[in-house]
């Protein structure tokens, strides 16, 4: 992977989003008079599918959050953050996000990136040396298993786009008892003896040639701190959190803030909603741990997390502050996807989408009414208790929408958009 194939990926994008002189760049969205897509009656679709969905028992709260063209269009809360203390999923509310921590790490390694200190198509190894001799499995169980060598080395790029082989949980055939043993996300490590653990074990496959989601952003997270100098957490405080002032964006809620700690749902069998316990589903964000992880752990509000996205929506900047050049933002939008790279694992779920540098890229408009809505060239990415933003340069939109429930419920996001947009009308 070059600069020539990424220029050349960024200009079929830019294409692809120009095709037409209207903001509404797909036929998969309704038309509006006024050029706008949240309209009174986009609102009141939110409003309803927003209230409805609480109102079934499907979710205990939700609340979202809209800008388009510069300005708020659309906030809504509804039900509780907390059904047992009796409180309301308001503005306020701070939420689990889960991976949508990612795309904060990814913007954290491209300020890196654009100041030269790697470039994506270097060796991890060169700035991670504990992976120069990492082993691939070829077969056989955990006790004897075949390995071999990679066919080429792990790429910055592999770490970016989930293609670097890592093994991502202790089921994976073969090697998952290793990853159990090895332990790399146990939370008493540093970040730099996770990615040393996670280099001790075999690659489930070589390089470039699947998609395996996950924990190629929490190396992204190790990368940052061994570049950098500084702690992983105290950079992104510095370069993005508080630049941006997301104050309530955090590994750690405070004691005085957990009031508005909203609380974990899960369906049970019988798809009844039953509180999570807290000992458990607070557990991360509630005391310090050593481990400071990149693919999740952040805590945030509605309104910080808008500021993040408007920030990539403007082209890396928001209010005078500048967290990253357009072109960078742009260059993380495209897909970076290599064509060879057949299992996608459940991204394809997700729409007519690749994927970026820590964000899905939608490349093509929904094939059929059941697809996941949006417009090409909208980049975006969502958390394991069902929150979910997206940014869409074509309309000049951002949305943002929080709730708490596993497991992860795309039905909610699909009406979400759906809400947003206007029901999906395919051209045959």
């Amino acid at each position: 992977m070059n600069r020539a194939i990424y220029a050349a990926a960024l200009a079929t994008l830019l294409a692809a989003c120009a095709t037409t002189p209207s903001t509404r760049t797909s036929t998969a969205v309704e038309s509006s008079a006024s050029g706008s897509v949240v309209t009174a009656a986009a609102k009141r679709r939110i409003d309803s599918t927003l209230r409805t969905y609480v109102d079934s028992g499907r979710v205990a709260g939700a609340s979202a959050l809209v800008w388009e063209k510069g300005r708020e269009v659309y906030f809504g809360a509804f039900g509780m953050a907390d059904r047992e203390a009796n409180r309301p999923m308001t503005r306020d509310v701070i939420t689990q996000i889960f991976s949508m921590t990612k795309p904060i790490t990814g913007v954290a390694m491209m300020q890196l990136w654009e100041q030269g200190k790697f470039k994506l198509d270097d060796p991890l190894a060169t700035y991670l040396p504990e992976f120069a001799n990492v082993r691939v499995y070829a077969g056989g169980d955990a006790a004897t298993p075949t390995l071999e060598a990679p066919s080429r080395p792990i790429t910055i790029a592999d770490i970016t786009r989930h293609t670097a082989g890592f093994v991502t949980n202790a089921n994976e055939k073969g090697v998952g008892p290793l990853f159990r043993t090895a332990n790399p996300s146990d939370r008493n490590n540093t970040i730099t003896q996770f990615s040393q653990k996670l280099a001790s074990v075999p690659l489930a496959f070589q390089p470039g040639t699947r998609w395996s989601y996950g924990i190629s952003v929490d190396v992204q997270a190790a990368l940052v701190e061994r570049v950098s100098g500084q702690p992983f957490g105290r950079y992104v405080r510095e370069h993005i959190l508080d630049p941006l002032r997301m104050r309530e964006t955090r590994y750690l809620v405070p004691e005085a803030d957990r009031a508005r700690f909203a609380a974990m749902y899960q369906r049970n069998a019988a798809g009844a909603l039953v509180r999570a316990p807290d000992s458990t589903a607070k557990a991360f964000n509630t005391k310090p741990w050593a481990l400071e992880p990149g693919a999740f752990g952040f805590t945030s509000t509605l309104d910080d997390y808008m500021r993040f996205a408007r920030m990539l929506l403007n082209g890396g900047e928001l209010d005078g502050v500048r967290i990253l050049r357009p072109e960078t933002v742009r260059l993380m939008a495209t897909n970076h996807l290599p064509a060879t790279v057949r299992d996608s694992s459940f991204l394809t779920g997700k729409g007519q989408v690749g994927f970026g540098i820590d964000f899905a890229v939608r490349h093509a408009a929904p094939k059929s009414a059941a697809e996941m809505n949006g417009v090409v060239g909208e980049f975006f990415w969502d958390g394991a208790a069902s929150t979910l933003f997206w940014v869409d340069p074509a309309n000049q939109l951002t949305a943002v929408l929080f709730t708490q429930v596993v497991p992860f419920d795309s039905r909610l996001h699909k009406i979400f958009r759906d809400a947003v947009y206007g029901p999906i009308a395919t051209v045959p």
